[in-house]
């Protein structure tokens, strides 16, 4: 049996996220939901940034384009939101990419554009 990479942090974010979707529903733009997202945080004390920039290294050097991840929280878990009808492979690879820049264990692919919140939970 696979043990859960941070268990109690990412159903602590689930749970933010599935109240923003409870009280907002589908249909808003990406950065309604960040905002609320953003306040839910705050009421729950999860510690997160926002827009957090992540670097992309070429054989050690840094290159100029830089990546942007919704949030960051605890400091380790990479959280990227959507408002479409279903998420694709194309929003799976975005964080995969994010926890491969960042060497980050866990990434949360949250969508809040279907009737019901849908959520991925990925893993590097």
């Amino acid at each position: 049996m696979t043990q859960l990479i941070y268990p109690e942090e990412s159903y602590q974010i689930v749970g933010a996220c599935m109240e923003v979707h409870t009280n907002l529903g589908p249909g808003f733009l990406e950065a309604v939901y960040t905002e609320a997202l953003m306040l839910e945080f705050e009421e729950r004390d999860i510690p997160y940034e926002i827009n957090k920039e992540i670097t992309i290294h070429y054989k050690g050097k840094p290159l100029h384009k830089k990546y942007y991840a919704d949030f960051l929280c605890y400091d380790k878990i990479i959280i990227e939101l959507k408002a479409v009808e279903s998420l694709t492979p194309a929003n799976t690879s975005q964080v995969l990419n994010y926890l491969k820049a960042t060497k980050m264990k866990l990434g949360i692919l949250a969508n809040f554009g279907e009737p019901s919140f849908h959520y991925n939970r990925i893993v590097r």
